[in-house]
C-alpha cells in the first residue's frame, strides 16, 4: 500500500468525504493491504453505531413481469423465454404471515415494473400488512413511479423505498438502458422519495459492462452527496438471455472494498450484503458483513417462484438465502462474530439510541 492510499483512507475515515479524483485514485490503486485496512476501519465505524448486529429483512419477489427492457436484466420484457409469474395480494400477505412467524419484522416487496400493481393494489396490500403486523416495517422496491404515486404508497404506510440508481454517470446509464429510460428520471425519482419522507435506498452494480473507475468514483460521490439511508451494491452477474451474456462477472474483492468505502462515507447507513455477492462466492454474504455491511435479506417468496425471479444467471434462492433456513443464516453470522437482529432496525432510532447511550456514559 503506497503512502497516498493510506492518506486517503485516513482522510475518508475522518472526513467521510473525498474529492472525485481521490475516489478514482483509491479505486485504481487498491492493494490487498489497502482493502484490509478499509475493512478494518469500516467494521470499527459500523460497530460504533450498530455494535455486532446484523439486521434481517424478508424479501418477497412479487412479480417478474416488467415493462422495461434494461439490457443487463434477465426479466427484461424482451426475454420471451422468461417464465413469468405474479403473486396475488393474498399470496403476498401469506408470505408476510409466514415471515412474521419466523421472526421477520421488515418485509421487502420487490418486483419488475408490472402494471398490475397499480397504486390502488399496492396501497391495499401495504394497508393490510400494517393492519396484520403493526410492529413491522414495509419496504417497497417497485421501480420508477410518479411522485404522486410514491406519496400514495407512503400515506398507505410504506416506510422505505429501494431504487438502485445503477450508475451515476449519464452516458454509462444510457449504455445499460434503452432510450425510453433516462438517468435524469431515475435521479428525480430518488429525490422525490426523499422529499416525501421515505427511508431511501439507492445502489449500483460493480463491474457492469462499460464501467470504469471514473464511473465508480461518481457512484461514491453521489452516495456521499445524496446521503441515502440504505445502499445496495453487488457484483454484476451476466444473464444468458441479454446482450451482455458474455461479459465477465464483477469482482467480489472490489465489491467488498466498495462496501467498506461506503461505510466510511456514511457510518450510519444500512448496507446489505447482497444475494449477488452470495451467488458468486459461497461465503460471499459473510465477506460482505466482514467488509462493513450490516443487512441480509433472505427470500420469503413462495418456493415455486423463487427460481423464476432470475435477474442474472444462477441467482441463489436456497440454503441460507431461503427465509425458512434462517437458523442456518443465524449460525453462519454467529461463526464470524455477528448477531442477527430481527427487529425493524430503523436507522434513526438505532442512531438516537446509541447517541443517548454514549452521552449517558460521558455524564457518568
Amino acid at each position: 500500500m503506497d503512502k497516498k492510499d493510506l492518506i486517503l483512507i485516513e482522510k475518508l475515515e475522518k472526513e467521510h468525504s473525498l474529492l472525485l479524483s481521490e475516489y478514482e485514485y483509491l479505486i485504481e490503486n487498491l492493494t490487498d493491504d489497502a482493502i484490509a485496512l478499509l475493512a478494518e476501519k469500516a467494521v470499527s465505524a459500523r460497530k460504533k453505531v450498530y455494535k455486532n448486529h446484523v439486521y434481517i429483512r424478508g424479501l418477497i419477489e412479487i412479480s417478474n413481469i416488467c415493462k422495461n427492457d434494461c439490457y443487463y436484466c434477465g426479466i427484461r420484457r424482451s426475454n420471451t423465454a422468461c417464465n413469468r409469474y405474479r403473486l396475488t395480494p393474498d399470496e403476498i400477505l401469506s408470505c408476510c404471515r409466514a415471515g412474521y412467524e419466523l421472526g421477520f419484522r421488515t418485509f421487502v416487496l420487490q418486483g419488475g415494473e408490472d402494471k398490475y400493481f397499480s397504486d390502488d393494489v399496492v396501497c391495499d396490500i401495504v394497508l393490510k400488512i400494517k393492519e396484520n403486523h403493526p410492529d413491522c416495517a414495509v419496504t417497497l422496491s417497485l421501480g420508477e413511479r410518479s411522485k404522486e404515486s410514491y406519496q400514495r404508497l407512503y400515506d398507505a404506510g410504506a416506510d422505505r423505498y429501494l431504487l438502485r440508481h445503477e450508475t451515476a454517470d449519464d452516458k454509462h446509464y444510457g449504455f445499460l438502458h434503452p432510450d425510453e429510460m433516462s438517468f435524469k428520471n431515475r435521479i428525480a425519482c430518488l429525490k422525490n422519495l426523499k422529499e416525501i419522507g421515505y427511508q431511501v435506498g439507492c445502489g449500483f452494480m460493480v463491474g457492469s459492462p462499460g464501467q470504469k473507475a471514473e464511473h465508480l468514483a461518481k457512484d461514491l460521490k453521489f452516495i456521499e452527496e445524496f446521503k441515502p439511508d440504505m445502499c445496495g451494491i453487488g457484483p454484476f452477474v451476466p444473464h444468458h438471455a441479454t446482450k451482455f451474456a458474455d461479459e465477465k462477472t464483477g469482482s467480489a474483492k472490489l465489491t467488498c472494498a466498495l462496501l467498506s468505502i461506503i461505510r466510511l462515507i456514511s457510518p450510519n447507513i444500512l448496507l446489505p450484503s447482497t444475494t449477488a455477492l452470495g451467488t458468486i462466492l459461497a461465503d460471499g454474504r459473510e465477506r460482505g458483513i466482514l467488509a462493513g455491511a450490516n443487512v441480509v435479506m433472505p427470500n420469503l417468496s413462495p418456493e415455486s417462484v423463487r427460481k423464476k425471479y432470475e435477474l442474472y444467471n444462477n441467482k441463489i434462492s436456497e440454503g441460507p438465502e431461503a427465509a425458512e433456513q434462517k437458523d442456518e443464516l443465524v449460525k453462519r453470522m454467529k461463526e464470524i462474530g455477528y448477531e442477527v437482529i430481527t427487529d425493524r432496525g430503523d436507522i434513526k432510532k438505532v442512531v438516537q439510541k446509541n447517541v443517548h447511550t454514549t452521552q449517558g456514559k460521558e455524564k457518568a
